[in-house]
């Protein structure tokens, strides 16, 4: 197989991943279908009988999640480390020693156990309380406490994980807050995100929602790349505030959530009778609700990721509006896609499963094109229109 070194490695990435997956699916398939699961209710309901009856369901469902949480986690941790550590140091894309990369881990680990066992608590109460139509403002709290997440995230979740201090450098600060200014976001703060202690890539991304949303721009990124091409790249982060582009990819994200709610109704409806379960509230349909949650994951992920894409495409362009400059552009998309391992030309099904953002070699087509499009103009100062939402 003739690959080039971004190719195979994300090859291998997408290997260890569908592993992973399928590591996931064999667990809960096998406490679904085994009987496991009610003997792991029943032990788990001992465990817990010495607190006030009224916590006892929630408690067995919070230990229900620990438990499987715990084994997947474990049975996962080879392809994690493989795909986190050992393909990261083979090609040259990890400076993070082990030590610390394996502290990141558990604080996710940590933090994924938390978030997981308050949603399948809430889930479970209205499972008892409301069995009938349950999964409706079961989904309901659960988007909301997403879109929570989502405001909180840059302000107390991500500091958990890396350092942001406001960008220093005065002259490229002002140069990118009037940027921000004629997009129609003023108000945008702009942070230095540190990640060089952990990794060689360059990157920038918009967090948060409301007061908390910001742009953040890797120290990797502002040490290596042109003002120009720093300002390409936070046009296009812009672009996304602009254009609502997180309140769409929440919007599209609940919609599969309600799918998968529904879907966990009626797997447990399905097999409530076959496995002997005491009531829909009975943790031991965990297993069951989960397989049938990850099916409609799988099944929406290409929906969602076309979303995504076209919100990329749509950014770009209006990158490309806001600073004229083609050239930098094509320059930053040139060496942000060599430096990260981006794929530049993956296949159909590759990009339908697992692609957010276009290729590389099809955005500086597009890149190219826009400025043929502009002839001279496209070289020339910045454009004074806003960019507003909807736009294409």
């Amino acid at each position: 197989m003739n690959e080039d070194k971004a190719t195979r490695y994300h090859r291998l990435r997408r290997r260890a991943f569908l592993l992973a997956a399928a590591w996931r699916v064999f667990l809960l398939a096998f406490l679904a279908v085994s009987g496991l699961a009610p003997a792991l209710r029943d032990a788990l309901a001992s465990a817990v009988h010495p607190f006030p009856a009224f916590l006892q369901p929630s408690l067995t469902v919070l230990a229900f999640i620990a438990v499987l949480t715990v084994v997947h986690d474990l049975g996962a941790l080879p392809m994690t480390t493989f795909a986190g550590i050992t393909l990261e140091r083979r090609y040259g894309l990890s400076r993070q020693p082990a030590s610390a990369w394996f502290r990141d881990h558990a604080k996710a680990a940590a933090l994924n156990l938390v978030f997981t066992g308050a949603a399948a608590v809430w889930m479970y109460a209205w499972l008892a309380a409301a069995p009938g139509l349950w999964w409706i403002p079961a989904w309901a709290g659960l988007t909301a406490a997403g879109i929570l997440a989502t405001w909180v995230a840059p302000v107390a979740l991500l500091p958990l994980f890396y350092r942001f201090v406001p960008l220093a450098d005065r002259s490229l600060r002002e140069r990118l807050l009037a940027l921000a200014a004629r997009a129609g976001v003023p108000a945008l703060g702009v942070f230095e995100w540190r990640t060089s202690d952990r990794t060689s890539r360059a990157n920038a991304a918009l967090t948060g929602i409301g007061r908390t949303r910001r742009i953040i721009l890797s120290d990797t990124l502002l040490s290596d790349y042109k003002p120009e091409e720093v300002e390409a790249v936070l046009a296009h982060e812009v672009a996304h505030h602009a254009n609502h582009d997180i309140w769409k990819g929440m919007a599209v994200d609940a919609l599969a959530g309600l799918f998968a709610f529904f879907a966990a109704d009626a797997a447990l409806r399905a097999i409530a009778g076959p496995a002997a379960l005491q009531g829909l509230a009975d943790p031991a349909g965990i297993p069951a609700a989960g397989l049938a949650m990850t099916a409609v994951a799988w099944a929406a992920s290409p929906l969602q990721n076309a979303v995504s894409r076209a919100h990329e495409r749509r950014a770009d362009r209006a990158a490309l509006d806001l600073t004229r400059n083609a050239e930098a552009f094509v320059s930053a998309m040139r060496r942000l896609g060599a430096r990260n391992l981006a794929e530049a030309s993956p296949s159909l099904l590759i990009r339908l499963f697992f692609h957010t953002h276009p290729p590389v070699d099809e955005r500086i087509a597009f890149a190219r094109t826009w400025a043929e499009e502009q002839g001279d103009a496209a070289a020339g100062p910045p454009a004074p229109t806003r960019v507003r939402g909807g736009g294409a």
